[in-house]
């Protein structure tokens, strides 16, 4: 049995149905009246969670935590994406800690934020924590999940790039722009965007699952990012659109957007998957275009 939080998410979704289709039991820890055997209930942020929930899971993926770029940064939102994490992992966390006998692994979610802007460096997970407010709130997410090794859990931490896929996330708020004609470089256009496809992503997550010997930080983009100018580009074609020449500037973006703009949208993270690489995972897809025709 594998107990996995954020079950109805984008790619808790998608994970959910791989493992299930596998032979897995999944069982969902949800946020409202559970409406069968599997799910359960639990209050991430007022540290609801019965251990008896957790009861004969061989692991644990947990992915909750409050959508990063559905509106906009108001300090009471910045405190709803540290509570959701912060305080939901440490929940999970100490329920584990009262069993008997706990999983045999967590697998926690991150973010390729974790590094803050690199620009044009290389970074695979040696790489040390960066500046900015996502950087910080993926140390602290982190930092809370790590605390399960002192259970004699092994623990992976799931350090997300774009996901591709077109039911939702970054991906799905571009396409409408996209298909209007309207898409345009971000910025200067130059920063690296770290880019999966999904399912590349639920494959490596699987093999992360799978093997005992990955732990810690783990990379999860494709070994190809790209510039936001040849994604715009790339996106434009697999689109059969044009798309704007002129980039939109940084202040415009900033206007707009706020803190978003700055945290996620102009960084540049140039991701190199060395743990999966070094262990075997084969992705299925390596180059932009490729990955947009397989989830568009």
């Amino acid at each position: 049995m594998i107990i996995v939080t954020g079950a109805s998410g984008l790619l808790g979704s998608a994970l959910a149905e791989a493992l299930r289709g596998r032979g897995d039991r999944v069982v969902a820890l949800v946020r409202r009246p559970p409406r069968g055997p599997d799910e359960r209930f639990w209050d991430p942020v007022e540290g609801v969670l019965e251990p008896t929930a957790l009861q004969d899971a061989t692991a644990v993926v947990h992915l909750a935590g409050a959508p990063v770029g559905d509106r906009r940064w108001s300090p009471a939102y910045k405190r709803e994406l540290i509570r959701s994490r912060v305080l939901g992992t440490r929940t999970l966390v100490r329920a584990l800690g009262e069993l008997s006998g706990p999983p045999e692994a967590l697998l926690s979610a991150s973010g390729v934020d974790f590094y803050g802007d690199t620009g044009d460096r290389p970074i695979d997970e040696s790489a040390g924590q960066g500046e900015g407010f996502l950087a910080e709130l993926c140390g602290r997410w982190e930092k809370e999940a790590r605390q399960a090794e002192a259970l004699g859990m092994r623990t992976a931490q799931l350090r997300t790039s774009i996901a591709l896929s077109r039911r939702g996330g970054a991906l799905g708020r571009m396409l409408p722009i996209f298909k209007a004609g309207l898409g345009a470089p971000l910025g200067s256009g130059r920063q690296y965007w770290s880019w999966i496809s999904e399912p590349d992503w639920v494959g490596a997550v699987l093999h992360v699952l799978d093997r005992p010997e990955v732990s810690g930080p783990v990379n999860l983009g494709s070994p190809e990012p790209v510039t936001n100018e040849e994604f715009t580009r790339t996106l434009g074609k697999a689109l059969r659109k044009g798309t704007v020449p002129m980039p939109v500037p940084a202040f415009a973006l900033s206007l707009g957007l706020g803190e978003f703009a700055k945290e996620a949208l102009l960084p540049s993270h140039r991701l190199v998957p060395r743990k999966l690489e070094d262990t075997g995972y084969r992705f299925a897809h390596t180059r932009l275009d490729e990955a947009l025709r397989a989830v568009l």
